[in-house]
């Protein structure tokens, strides 16, 4: 379900044409907007696209203040919105914030099918919906180009787009690692800050995003190289590393759900030393941990990190996650192995 499928089902009883359900990209819309046309009997109104209003911030800002005792506004948008709510906010105490991410497995129900339809066509709704191979090849040549194309094009100023579009495709072999960005750069024969800004690009129009390393003080942590995963980890070829992905993007939207409804300052890290010791995720509520995640593949022998890492940090609780087979053990009282179903289950994961 996408941002304007979502929004319209919160109108009582749309239909097709619904007055409260405003887009700016109709040319009848933009009118009933400018000209305040707000349908008496609904409370509830949507503003798609709404950022493309050269003034849209003014725009809402008036609105909330006089129609705030009358009706209640919900504002969609594309990675575009995200990023000029950023350059000044002029709304600030006058909404709340919420981040659409993917698909996820509870969403779905917690189904050895539905982990499978996740793995391979990613959360995204429609190849997930399509389920066919053929179509999530189309789909990701089509996201891609609308990515690089409109989106880039749209909120920066770019003038090598084919390069920009070489790094998008070069990315999903970058997953799961240290991010060099002089080694991209390097690559693309671009220099060091071109290249780091063109990664921040990306991030922007969530294509991808980034992690940092958690160093506690008792161990050797690394603490400058980011790691870097993709919203869409169906475009990652490596089953392990997609998994690890996958799993990623599941912990990125609890930490989001929970700040976005919450309020907390949630952190998904990494925790990595000098000697290449490595868990992939942890978790961070207010910056104190809450727990941490190694994927794997198949159910086997626990990964001797974990224990090393348990002995040395003041994580409460270590997970060893894995996509296949039904293994489940409670290592101690701090250490569990068990199927990701089970995992997301376990931590209530949204």
């Amino acid at each position: 379900m996408g941002k304007t499928t979502l929004a319209q089902t919160l109108i009582k009883n749309y239909r097709d044409g619904h007055p409260a359900y405003l887009n700016w990209d109709s040319a009848p819309d933009r009118k009933r907007i400018r000209e305040r046309d707000w349908p008496g009997r609904e409370k509830l109104i949507v503003l798609d696209e709404i950022h493309k209003a050269r003034d849209w911030r003014t725009m809402v800002k008036g609105l909330y203040d006089t129609l705030k005792n009358s009706h209640r506004f919900l504002v969609t948008g594309s990675a575009r919105l995200d990023y000029y709510r950023r350059g000044g906010d002029s709304l600030l105490g006058r909404y709340h914030y919420y981040r659409l991410h993917p698909f996820s497995l509870g969403e779905l129900g917690a189904s050895a099918n539905n982990v499978q339809r996740l793995f391979t066509f990613g959360g995204f709704p429609e190849p997930l919906a399509n389920g066919r191979a053929r179509d999530l090849r189309r789909w990701h040549n089509e996201r891609l180009y609308r990515l690089i194309y409109s989106d880039v094009r749209d909120l920066e100023h770019v003038t090598d787009m084919e390069k920009i579009a070489l790094l998008a495709e070069e990315l999903p072999n970058r997953v799961g690692s240290p991010l060099s960005t002089k080694s991209i750069a390097e690559d693309l024969l671009v220099d060091f800050k071109t290249a780091k800004r063109w990664i921040a690009i990306l991030d922007s129009i969530y294509y991808c995003y980034q992690i940092a390393p958690f160093g506690p003080p008792r161990i050797r942590a690394v603490k400058k190289e980011n790691k870097l995963y993709l919203w869409d980890w169906s475009q990652i070829d490596d089953e392990g590393i997609r998994f690890e992905n996958m799993v990623g993007s599941h912990l990125l939207k609890y930490c989001h759900f929970v700040q976005d409804t919450q309020g907390y300052a949630m952190e998904l890290r990494f925790l990595r030393d000098t000697d290449k010791r490595e868990i992939d995720f942890v978790v961070l509520k207010n910056k104190k941990p809450q727990f941490a995640v190694e994927c794997k593949l198949q159910a086997r022998e626990l990964s001797p990190h974990i224990p090393y890492f348990a002995e040395r940090t003041a994580i409460p609780s270590f997970y060893q996650v894995h996509l296949r087979g039904e293994n489940r053990r409670q290592v101690s009282d701090r250490i569990r192995m068990l199927p990701f179903a089970e995992f997301c289950e376990d931590r209530q994961l949204v």
